[in-house]
C-alpha cells in the first residue's frame, strides 16, 4: 500500500523487497543482451548454421524488443502494470527455456523472437515502478541503482555466458533465466500493487502495425540479402517492397491521422531529431562490435570461451565507471563537450582495432575494450539529457519510446550490415590476394616455403588456400572496424547542431539505457 508522509514522500510497504524484485527483472533482461554472444560459435555448431545465419540469434531478439517497447505503456494502462509485468516475466522465462531446448536454427530464432517480445516491457515497467515508490529527492539514487542493474548485463554477460558454455552447456545461458525469473515473479506477485486500469486507453494499431512490418521486413532483407545474392532473389525483392510500402503507409498515416503512434511534431525539436540520429549510430557501433568480437576471439585467435568472455567483460566495466563519472559532470560541463569526448574516444578505440591481428595481446584487447566502453559511458547520459532538454514535458514519454526504438534498430541493423560486409569482403579479399599466388612468385624460391606451400601439390595448395583465407578474413575484420570508426567520426559534426538549453531540464537519465 502506498501513502504519503508529512513531507510528501511516498510511504510504501516492503519498498526494499519491491526494489529488489524489479531490479532482478531488469538484470534478467539486460543479461540476455550479451550473454549469448560468447556462446554463438557453439550454438552455430549445434544447429548447423552458417556464420552469417547465427547472428539472427542476436538480431531477432533485438528487433522484437524494439518493436514491443513503445506499446508497453499502453498495455500497462489498459490491463494493469503489475499484470503485464507478471506476463512479461513468465513469457520471458518460458521463451528462455524453449531457446535452451531448440534443436534447429528456425526454432532458436523463433524462440528468441518470443524472448524479445516479452522482455521488451521488463525495463520500462520496472523503471516506472521505481519512480512511483521513491520521492523526487530519492529518485536520483533509485535511478542510479537502476542504471547499474541495466549495465550489469554487458559486464557480467560475456563472463557468465563463457563459464556456463565451457563447464555446462551453451543451453544454460538461457536456462539461467529460470531461477532469476522465478524470484522476480514471486516478488512482484507478493509486494507490487496493481495500478488503476484506463479502459479508455487506445493504441494506434495501424501506425504500430505498419512500423513493425517495416522494421521486420528490413531486418529480413539485411539478414538474408548476402545469403541470397541480394536483388537476384525474388524473396529479397519482396522484402524490400514490403519494407518500402509499409514505411510509406506509416509516414502518410502519421501526417494525416489524429492521435497516431508517432507524433511527427516531435521531430520539429532539433535536439530530439539529432539525438535520434546519434543513438542510432551508437547502437551500430556498440553491439555490432560485440558481435564481431566473439568470432574474432574464438575463431581467429583460438581463445577458449571462458577467456573470450573474460577479456570482453572490461568493455562494460568501462561504460559503468564513466557513467558514474559523467553523471557528476552533467550540468557542470557543456553536454556537447562530453558528447565530443565520447565520440572521439570511441573512434580512437575503433582505430586501434584496425591494427589488430590474431597475434594481438590480451592486455591490448582488454584495454581497448575498456576504452571503447568508456566512450559509450561518455555518450549515454549526456545524449539523453540534451535530446530531451528542449522537448515539451508532455511529449517526453513518447519521445523516450522512440529514442530506445532508434537505438535497438541501430543495433540490429548494425549487426546485420557488419556481418554481411564481413562475408562479402572475405570473398573479395580472397580473390584479390589469390591473384598474387602463382608458381612464378619469387617467394616460392625459398626451399622452406616451397616445401610447405608448394602450388604443385594438393597439400601445398590446401595450405595456401587456408593461409589466403586467414589473411582475407583478418582484412575483412579490419574493414568492419574501420567502418565503425568512420561512423563515429561522421557523428562528431552533429554535435554542432545541438542547442544548449537555456535552463537545465530534469530529465530521467536512465532512459538511454532501456
Amino acid at each position: 500500500m502506498t501513502t504519503a508522509s508529512a513531507t510528501g514522500a511516498p510511504v510504501v510497504a516492503n519498498r526494499g523487497a519491491i526494489t529488489a524484485c524489479v531490479i532482478l527483472a531488469v538484470i534478467m533482461q539486460a543479461l540476455d543482451t550479451t550473454i549469448a554472444n560468447v556462446a554463438l560459435p557453439y550454438i552455430q555448431g549445434s544447429v548447423s548454421a552458417s556464420a552469417d545465419q547465427i547472428n539472427w540469434v542476436l538480431t531477432s531478439y533485438i528487433v522484437a524488443a524494439a518493436v514491443m517497447t513503445p506499446p508497453s505503456g499502453y498495455l500497462a494502462n489498459r490491463f494493469g502494470r503489475k499484470r503485464i509485468l507478471l506476463v512479461a516475466i513468465t513469457g520471458f522465462v518460458v521463451a528462455s527455456v524453449l531457446c535452451g531446448f531448440a534443436q534447429s536454427l528456425p526454432q532458436i530464432v523463433g524462440f528468441r523472437l518470443l524472448q524479445g517480445l516479452f522482455g521488451a516491457a521488463l525495463v520500462p515497467l520496472s523503471q516506472s515502478i521505481l519512480l512511483d515508490i521513491y520521492s523526487a529527492e530519492e529518485r536520483g539514487s533509485a535511478m542510479a541503482l537502476f542504471g547499474v542493474s541495466v549495465m550489469v548485463g554487458p559486464v557480467l554477460g560475456p563472463v557468465i555466458g563463457g563459464w556456463l558454455t565451457e563447464n555446462v552447456s551453451w543451453r544454460w545461458v538461457f536456462y539461467i533465466n529460470v531461477p532469476i525469473g522465478m524470484l522476480a515473479f514471486a516478488g512482484v506477485s507478493m509486494f507490487v500493487q496493481e495500478t488503476k486500469l484506463d479502459l479508455k486507453a487506445r493504441l494506434d494499431w495501424l501506425g504500430f502495425g505498419m512500423l513493425s512490418l517495416a522494421i521486420a521486413s528490413l531486418q529480413m532483407f539485411l539478414d538474408r540479402g548476402e545469403q541470397l545474392n541480394w536483388f537476384s532473389s525474388v524473396e529479397i525483392i519482396v522484402e524490400a517492397l514490403v519494407c518500402a510500402s509499409a514505411f510509406y503507409i506509416f509516414i502518410i498515416h502519421i501526417f494525416t491521422a489524429r492521435d497516431t503512434f508517432v507524433n511527427p511534431r516531435l521531430f520539429l525539436d532539433r535536439n530530439f531529431a539529432v539525438g535520434m540520429i546519434f543513438i542510432f549510430i551508437i547502437g551500430i557501433t556498440y553491439l555490432a562490435s560485440l558481435a564481431l568480437m566473439t568470432p574474432y576471439l574464438q575463431t581467429l585467435m583460438g581463445y577458449p570461451v571462458v577467456t573470450a568472455g573474460i577479456v570482453m567483460g572490461p568493455r562494460g566495466l568501462g561504460t559503468m565507471v564513466c557513467m558514474f563519472l559523467v553523471g557528476r559532470l552533467v550540468g557542470k560541463v557543456d553536454t556537447r563537450w562530453l558528447l565530443f569526448i565520447g565520440l572521439a574516444i570511441t573512434a580512437w578505440a575503433m582505430y586501434d582495432m584496425t591494427g589488430w591481428t590474431p597475434d594481438v595481446s590480451q592486455w591490448t584487447i582488454i584495454s581497448t575494450g575498456f576504452v571503447q566502453g568508456a566512450g559509450l559511458g561518455f555518450l549515454f547520459v549526456p545524449l539523453t539529457t540534451i535530446t530531451f532538454a528542449t522537448l515539451a514535458p508532455e511529449r517526453r514519454a513518447e519521445g523516450t519510446g522512440l529514442f530506445n526504438l532508434s537505438r535497438n534498430i541501430g543495433s540490429s541493423v548494425g549487426i546485420s550490415v557488419v556481418t554481411a560486409l564481413l562475408t562479402q569482403n572475405q570473398q573479395i579479399n580472397h580473390a584479390n590476394i589469390a591473384t598474387y599466388v602463382t608458381p612464378y612468385n619469387p617467394a616460392f624460391g625459398d626451399p622452406a616455403i616451397s616445401r610447405a606451400l608448394s602450388p604443385y601439390s594438393a597439400a601445398g595448395r590446401a595450405a595456401l588456400d587456408g593461409l589466403v583465407t586467414l589473411q582475407a578474413t583478418i582484412i575483412s575484420y579490419v574493414d568492419d572496424f574501420k567502418l565503425m570508426m568512420i561512423l563515429s567520426l561522421v557523428a562528431i559534426p552533429l554535435v554542432l547542431l545541438l542547442r544548449k538549453p537555456s535552463t537545465p531540464a530534469k530529465v530521467d537519465h536512465s532512459a538511454a539505457m532501456e
